[in-house]
């Protein structure tokens, strides 16, 4: 929650002088084209345009074909804990279950061995959950970690020609603007050219 609080700080103050600098250069927003910026503005302190744009993050994770393959790739690999996880334990109830149909014939100190040593291997099945899951969760973050850097490249590579002042990212649980202009969303150009270049 702090961190939120900091975040949404860091916006508001971004665009109180951003309106700062509208109302005292007297520039205005100056229409463009869908794909390009609409914020223009001279800022007569430093002599610079200020030119922001914004990118759907949501859009991103399901249009770009790389970031689409590793999350499947993901999905994949946490299925195939799961079901091993339950096939673990399906056998474990079959084996409780063959032992319990002995009825009572089994001893008491048979019943003590069998619950020790169905103990110890639910322990190594959970045990081993923990350990495939950690490893997934590693191998998230570093895909993730990937593909945050192929973004940004691609972002710096894009901006050479575009000359933004500032991009924002947008999406689920990410979105602090209480207003959008959607002729500022740059999203389809960059998920056309994410796809170009990550093929």
């Amino acid at each position: 929650m702090k961190q939120f609080s900091i975040v949404l700080n860091l916006v508001l103050l971004i665009a109180v002088a951003f309106l700062y600098y509208l109302h005292f250069s007297g520039g205005k927003a100056v229409p463009k084209n869908n794909a390009a910026v609409n914020f223009d503005t001279r800022d007569t302190s430093f002599g610079r345009r200020i030119v922001i744009a914004y990118v759907e993050l949501d859009s991103l994770n399901n249009n770009v074909a790389f970031i689409r393959q590793r999350k499947k790739e993901l999905e994949a690999e946490q299925k195939l804990i799961t079901n091993e996880y339950e096939n673990s334990y399906h056998q474990l109830t079959a084996l409780r279950d063959n032992f319990l149909k002995k009825g009572n014939s089994i001893t008491q100190q048979e019943a003590e061995a069998f619950q020790e040593k169905l103990g110890q291997q639910q322990q190594e099945i959970e045990q081993a959950k923990q350990l495939k899951s950690q490893k997934l969760a590693e191998k998230g973050a570093r895909i993730m970690e990937d593909m945050q850097g192929k973004l940004k490249d691609f972002m710096n590579e894009y901006n050479k020609e575009k000359k933004f002042t500032l991009i924002f990212t947008t999406g689920t649980g990410l979105d602090y603007f209480l207003y959008k202009d959607s002729s500022l969303n740059i999203t389809s150009e960059i998920v056309k050219g994410l796809n170009s270049k990550m093929k």
